[in-house]
C-alpha cells in the first residue's frame, strides 16, 4: 500500500493545480519542521531554479534544485524524503510557488489496512505491520493487552521521567490530551521504561501534568524487558531504539506512524489522528 501511495503522490504532485499555488513563505510557516528543517528551507529559498521542497509528517524533509524542470526535481525530492523517513511525503513548494495541499496533508498516514489485511499482516513495529501485543496495567491497575484496546486509535508512547527529551516533550502530550477531551476514539498509552510507575507518577505530579499513565510493569532502571500478551518478554530497545519513541496504531492495531525522539507541536497531529479515526478499522 505504501509504495502505491508514493507512486500516486509522484504523479499527482508533479502537476499541482494552480489554485493551490501562492507566493513563497518563510520557514516558520512550514508545518512540522524543527530548526534544522527551517534552515533547510532557507537554503532552498536561495537555490536556483528549478527547485522543490517536500515535507513529511513528523518533520522529515528534503529539497532538490537545478534540475531540468520542476516535475523532475519534485520527483527526486519526494523520493529522497520517502527514503529518509519511510513516510509518504508531500510537496510544499516548487520554484517560486507554494503548492502545499492542506486538505491532503492530514491523510498521509493512510491508506489504512482493512480487517482481512490486518489479520494476515506481519507482527512488527514498522508502518504497515501489526504492533506487538503488549501486556501492561491500565491507569486503574487492571492487567490489559494492546489487542483489548482495538477499536480505538492508540498513541503508544515509551518514556521515562529520567529522560530529559521525554521531560521536554511531555507538556506537548498534555496539550494533545486536552485537545482530545474525553472522547473514546483516541487513547494515549504512556508506558514508562527502566523505572517503576510510582517514580513516573510522582514526577508527573510535580510537573502538574494530568496525563493518564499506564504501567509497563518495569520496577527499576535495571529492567529492560516488556511483557507480551502470551507471557513472553521483549527487550524495550527492540521497540524503542531511543527514548522517547511513539507509535500511532489504527483501530486494528496496525502501525500508521512512528517517531524516535521527541516531537514538537503534538496538537498539530490532531487532524491526522481524526483521519485515522474516520477511515481505519473497516
Amino acid at each position: 500500500m505504501r509504495s502505491m501511495a508514493l507512486e500516486a503522490w509522484l504523479i499527482v504532485s508533479c502537476c499541482m493545480p494552480a489554485a493551490l499555488a501562492s507566493n513563497l513563505s518563510g520557514a516558520e510557516a512550514v508545518p512540522h519542521l524543527d530548526s534544522s528543517g527551517r534552515d533547510g528551507y532557507r537554503a532552498f529559498l536561495e537555490a536556483g531554479t528549478h527547485r522543490a521542497f517536500v515535507i513529511a509528517p513528523g518533520g522529515s524533509w528534503a529539497w532538490k534544485a537545478d534540475g531540468a524542470n520542476a516535475p523532475t526535481v519534485l520527483k527526486a525530492a519526494l523520493q529522497a524524503c520517502h527514503e529518509q523517513s519511510g513516510e509518504i511525503c508531500a510537496p510544499y513548494a516548487t520554484d517560486d510557488r507554494i503548492v502545499f495541499d492542506t486538505q491532503q496533508w492530514p491523510t498521509l498516514w493512510g491508506p489504512y489496512a482493512n480487517s482481512k489485511d490486518a489479520r494476515n499482516s506481519r507482527v512488527g513495529k514498522a508502518r504497515g505491520e501489526r504492533f506487538f501485543d503488549l501486556r501492561f496495567n491500565s491507569p486503574t491497575g487492571k492487567s490489559i493487552t494492546l489487542s483489548e484496546l482495538r477499536g480505538r486509535v492508540l498513541v503508544l508512547h515509551f518514556w521515562a521521567s529520567w529522560c530529559q527529551p521525554c521531560q521536554l516533550e511531555m507538556p506537548q502530550l498534555q496539550r494533545l490530551h486536552e485537545a482530545l477531551g474525553n472522547g473514546p476514539e483516541v487513547q494515549l498509552v504512556l508506558l514508562q521504561v527502566r523505572e517503576n510507575i510510582s517514580t513516573a507518577s510522582k514526577w508527573m505530579q510535580r510537573q502538574h501534568l494530568s496525563l493518564p499513565l499506564h504501567d509497563s510493569g518495569m520496577q527499576d532502571n535495571n529492567a529492560k524487558l516488556l511483557t507480551l500478551a502470551n507471557g513472553k518478554k521483549i527487550a524495550d530497545r527492540d521497540l524503542a531504539t531511543t527514548f522517547p519513541t511513539t507509535y500511532v496504531l489504527d483501530k486494528l492495531g496496525m502501525v500508521v506512524f512512528s517517531h524516535a525522539g521527541p516531537l514538537d507541536g503534538w496538537p498539530d497531529y490532531l487532524p491526522f489522528l481524526l483521519d485515522v479515526v474516520a477511515k481505519s478499522g473497516r
